[in-house]
């Protein structure tokens, strides 16, 4: 499965990316630089629906545009974009914009001198700020700042197998799934029933970036939106946190999740009834599966609409090689305009970061009804932690988490509490 692949090959290059970037520091721009025009390079994914959105933004820009042209191009291959991307930053050679920025590294880039702060821009807060909302909050730097333009997000939701559902005998239109109880029962039956191996299979492994698949969207919704890390303090070590890592834990104990990789996608391969996706994942198994999805659980249960999940976005870097920063920011304010947005959802069913899709975009969900509880669960999301240390805060709690939760080593309530002071610790130095 083309996605996840992309996205495992992009997290554990992180440790690489880490040390590359260890000795670089510095600012971000210079005045000269910010306020000059001309033609800019620009990377996107090298996905095939993104490749089209890049191309068709690129020539409606410059159709418009003679004198300030962008080159486009797909970000140069590599083990993972990051690695890509600091080695440029080290280089002196990325380019203007990358559409192609995990949050997770952009304390990173911004710790190693290379990115810019939009809010350096007269507009640069106002237009993020509106475009995005409250939801802007979460990438700003913790000393203020964005160094990242908030663009597009797939909340991540329970896909469910409709056919194995049936099959154990559980009702495929109304699935019990909405609370921890719900949850393990019917489980427990399509396991039990033969209707498939594993109700569930989030990979068991412990990179860092695998948190954001199986813990955090269930925090995310039981703790009503709060991040691991908030105003420098772990937010993990408390009772919400105990109550997800412990449903997590009475699933793989009980042999509901499996605690062995699987060659390949679990849910595809029909190894599992169930996964946590994003709206991607309607063009990857939306011909193949009898699909249905509903907001991860909570531990007694709420309305749809005020479950939060993780956001699984992806943003925009300015790059402080750039040479030509103004019209690099007017570039950036074209291709995350309302229309450029639109596109981007028509292209890649992916969710721009902005506060008010659903109504914006009524037409497109009105037509695309498969992809309507997405485009509302894309207003309730949280982020990873901010700041340079975000790939080892997350690492200690995944290290904590495999041993503790998956492995069922140990006690539970003590590791996150081990956790926590690995994390704090990490967040005082950002």
């Amino acid at each position: 499965m083309q996605r996840r692949t992309l996205t495992t090959a992009t997290a554990t290059a992180a440790v690489a990316l880490l040390a590359l970037t260890a000795c670089s520091g510095g600012g971000a721009s210079n005045s000269d630089a910010l306020t000059s025009k001309g033609d800019i390079t620009i990377w996107y994914s090298n996905n095939e629906q993104e490749v089209a959105w890049g191309k068709a933004m690129v020539k409606a820009w410059n159709d418009e545009h003679p004198d300030e042209q962008i080159k486009g191009q797909e970000i140069p291959a590599g083990k993972s974009s990051e690695e890509v991307i600091g080695a440029a930053i080290t280089a002196g050679t990325a380019p203007c914009l990358v559409f192609n920025t995990a949050p997770s590294a952009v304390g990173q880039f911004q710790k190693q001198g290379g990115l810019v702060d939009l809010t350096t821009f007269d507009d640069g807060a106002s237009y993020i700020e509106e475009r995005s909302g409250d939801a802007a909050e979460q990438y700003a730097a913790p000393d203020g700042g964005y160094f990242q333009m908030p663009w597009k997000s797939n909340p991540v939701m329970i896909f469910y197998n409709k056919d194995m559902f049936a099959a154990a005998g559980l009702d495929p239109e109304n699935p019990a799934l909405s609370t921890y109880d719900d949850f393990l029962a019917t489980s427990r039956t399509l396991v039990e029933s033969g209707a498939a191996p594993f109700a569930i299979h989030p990979a068991p492994t412990s990179e860092f970036f695998q948190t954001q698949f199986d813990y955090m969207p269930l925090y995310a919704a039981e703790s009503g939106g709060t991040g691991l890390v908030e105003d420098g303090k772990a937010t993990f070590d408390s009772e919400e946190g105990l109550d997800v890592a412990t449903f997590w834990k009475t699933l793989y104990d009980e042999g509901l999740a499996g605690k062995e990789p699987i060659q390949g996608d679990a849910f595809a391969t029909d190894q599992s009834a169930m996964a946590i996706v994003g709206p991607w994942a309607i063009a990857v198994y939306g011909e193949d599966k009898n699909w249905g999805a509903v907001p991860v659980p909570t531990k007694d249960g709420m309305p749809a609409d005020e479950i939060y999940t993780f956001s699984d976005a992806k943003n925009v870097g300015l790059y402080s090689a750039c040479k030509n920063q103004a019209t690099a920011w007017e570039v950036l304010k074209f291709a995350t305009s309302e229309e450029m947005d639109g596109q981007l959802l028509e292209l890649t069913g992916q969710m721009p970061l902005r506060s008010d899709l659903p109504e914006v975009y009524a037409d497109y969900f009105e037509a695309n009804p498969t992809y309507t509880t997405f485009g509302d669960q894309a207003g309730r999301t949280i982020e990873v932690p901010a700041g340079p240390n975000t790939v080892e805060m997350l690492q200690d709690f995944r290290d904590a988490y495999t041993k503790a939760v998956i492995s069922g080593e140990g006690d539970l309530e003590e590791a996150l509490k081990g956790a926590a002071d690995k994390v704090n610790a990490l967040a005082s130095e950002g």
